[in-house]
């Protein structure tokens, strides 16, 4: 999806990075957070899964969901008789949440067991999620979540009607409180484990797809799409 960055004000379209708060400031590997916004919405874009936890009756739940995002705000959506959507909608001001995003990039096999590690690109975003009912705002998220999976698809596919609106909900959350975290490199083993006969290194982690297959119903005339082929 194409997304453009919030300017900071000062006339010069530098994208300003988010404030640091209690909450978005790792307690280990300080060194590896970024408060970023081009990074920040990189991340988020090469994603369309991600993970949203909050609090039902006193527990904590996280589900794995598909999100879409609209500049400064993400969007999720889920069936009006989800939990987290119906507390969004009842809740006020809304639903805390916090949603989290991450790549795994390589992992890192050091000498030691204690030093093994993976490489990533990992956003966390907190803030309150609140139900959209503007029809044009849900009409554009339900886009944006569509095209956050397969870029162009929105397009090409038929939009939700009225019946099939009607059972849908989607929340949005703010990029307010945001951080990301990232690792790269290789193993950082300790100095006197160098001569150890253990093999040491990365091994990187890549996605890839597979040639598309058709419906069983799908008209023979009809050829995969160019957004398609893009992937």
């Amino acid at each position: 999806m194409q997304h453009t960055a919030t300017p900071d004000g000062t006339g010069s379209g530098v994208a300003a990075p988010y404030l640091p708060t209690d909450r978005t400031v790792p307690t280990r590997s300080r060194e590896r957070a970024s408060y970023d916004r081009e990074l920040v919405h990189s991340i988020l874009d090469e994603a369309y899964l991600c993970h949203l936890g909050f609090v039902r009756d006193g527990s904590p739940v996280v589900l794995p969901t598909l999100f879409g995002r609209i500049g400064e705000r993400l969007y999720v959506h889920g069936s009006t008789g989800s939990r987290p959507l119906r507390s969004a909608k009842t809740a006020d001001p809304g639903l805390p949440v916090c949603l989290t995003v991450t790549h795994v990039d390589a992992l890192v096999l050091a000498r030691s067991a204690f030093h093994h590690s993976m490489n990533y690109r990992s956003v966390v975003v907190h803030g309150t999620a609140v139900t959209v009912t503007d029809p044009e705002e849900r009409r554009l998220a339900l886009d944006a979540i569509v095209d956050q999976v397969v870029p162009g698809r929105s397009r090409d596919s038929r939009p939700a009607d009225a019946r099939e609106l009607a059972a849908t909900a989607v929340i949005r959350l703010n990029l307010d409180e945001v951080s990301a975290k990232v690792r790269t490199g290789g193993p950082n083993d300790e100095p006197e484990d160098g001569s150890l006969p253990h093999w040491t290194g990365i091994v990187p982690l890549t996605r890839g797809y597979a040639a598309p297959v058709p419906a069983d119903d799908l008209d023979p005339a009809i050829r995969v799409p160019d957004y398609l082929t893009a992937l």
